[in-house]
């Protein structure tokens, strides 16, 4: 079977989905020499697995996001004009007042460096409070929902994931959840409508959407050849 993701869509369902999608930022940038911009947090090359998502929206490497980079980022990923221009006004909006340091008049920019103040509650906790990945937390939500076919999660199964992680009162969280599982899903499932552990693995190390891309990138030069 191919398990494969997705390529993300500019339909409306994918509109909707990326509207939603008001705290997650996802996708790892290759540094090289330029980790400095993000801070001196411990992880691979100076840097928390949160913050390796949030740098691919950084296309300069600067290390803080601007709503241009972010809305740039969405069009690499595949989805249209609109979606991705309330994707960046949503994610921008939100994390822009959250990590902006206290001397930065710049509200609408994100600042990798502070993107763990951007976490929220009610998700599986495969995130710590400094957003570095924690691998058990991550295994034990697909030990724990993933009934249909082992190491994988169906759409039913996301929903009761989501349901399950949700604390009382914390409607912030619940939204900010559901957006990011359901976005998962919709760009990491397969053919068989499974979003399997090794697909979603990738987002929080940051190669899902390198591989969205990437695919993206070899279907536009098959097509072009054609």
């Amino acid at each position: 079977m191919d398990a494969r993701p997705r390529r993300a869509s500019s339909s409306p369902a994918a509109a909707t989905a990326a509207a939603a999608l008001s705290l997650l930022l996802l996708f790892p940038m290759f540094l090289g020499g330029q980790a400095s911009g993000y801070g001196d947090d411990s992880g691979a090359g100076g840097m928390t697995a949160l913050q390796k998502h949030a740098a691919f929206f950084d296309r300069d490497k600067d290390g803080v996001v601007t709503f241009s980079e972010t809305y740039a980022a969405f069009r690499a990923l595949g989805f249209g004009f609109a979606s991705s221009t309330l994707s960046a006004t949503f994610i921008n909006g939100v994390l822009g007042p959250q990590t902006r340091p206290e001397n930065d008049t710049a509200r609408m920019s994100i600042y990798i460096e502070n993107i763990h103040k951007g976490i929220h509650g009610s998700d599986s906790g495969a995130y710590d409070s400094q957003g570095r990945f924690v691998p058990d937390k991550f295994d034990a939500a697909f030990a724990k929902h993933g009934k249909t076919v082992p190491d994988a999660l169906t759409s039913a199964e996301v929903d009761e994931l989501i349901a399950a992680n949700r604390q009382p009162s914390d409607y912030a969280g619940w939204a900010g959840a559901s957006a990011e599982w359901k976005l998962l899903y919709s760009i990491g499932k397969d053919e068989d409508g499974l979003l399997r552990k090794d697909a979603a693995r990738g987002v929080y190390d940051g190669s899902l959407f390198a591989r969205v891309v990437q695919e993206r990138r070899a279907s536009s030069l098959e097509e072009t050849q054609a």
